[in-house]
């Protein structure tokens, strides 16, 4: 099963307001992490536009790397080091802005994490 990826209508909602210059943009700062992502069986949920938090919510961290992909994309990564999230299985990130607000969520099978190695993830932001 393929990773499922979405943007929030809050994020389109700040889009277009700033588009309108109707308010400022808010910069993406933060990677959530979560271990709700799957069902009972480990198949990927869909995650909705609608949601303005993750399924279960177990960690927050800086952004750690910002790549310019293309004029239509941008991707995030961020890096668990050994010390973070030991023992945990981790089925869904969003990236957040400095609002606090979710605006990417990503769903995808759940990947356990040991202490002896530090995991990147990365969220694509696409246009």
């Amino acid at each position: 099963m393929a990773t499922k990826a979405i943007t929030t209508t809050i994020a389109k909602k700040k889009m277009l307001l700033a588009r309108a210059g109707q308010q400022e943009l808010p910069a993406i700062t933060k990677m959530v992490f979560g271990s709700g992502g799957v069902n009972l069986a480990g198949e990927v949920l869909e995650p909705s536009e609608e949601q303005q938090e993750l399924k279960e919510e177990i960690y927050e961290k800086d952004i750690g790397k910002v790549e310019i992909v293309s004029d239509t994309q941008i991707r995030y990564y961020c890096t668990l080091n050994e010390n973070e999230l030991i023992d945990k299985d981790i089925s869904e990130i969003a990236l957040a802005d400095a609002d606090g607000d979710l605006v990417t969520i990503k769903n995808f099978k759940a990947k356990g994490k040991d202490s002896d190695f530090e995991m990147t993830f990365k969220i694509n932001d696409t246009m």
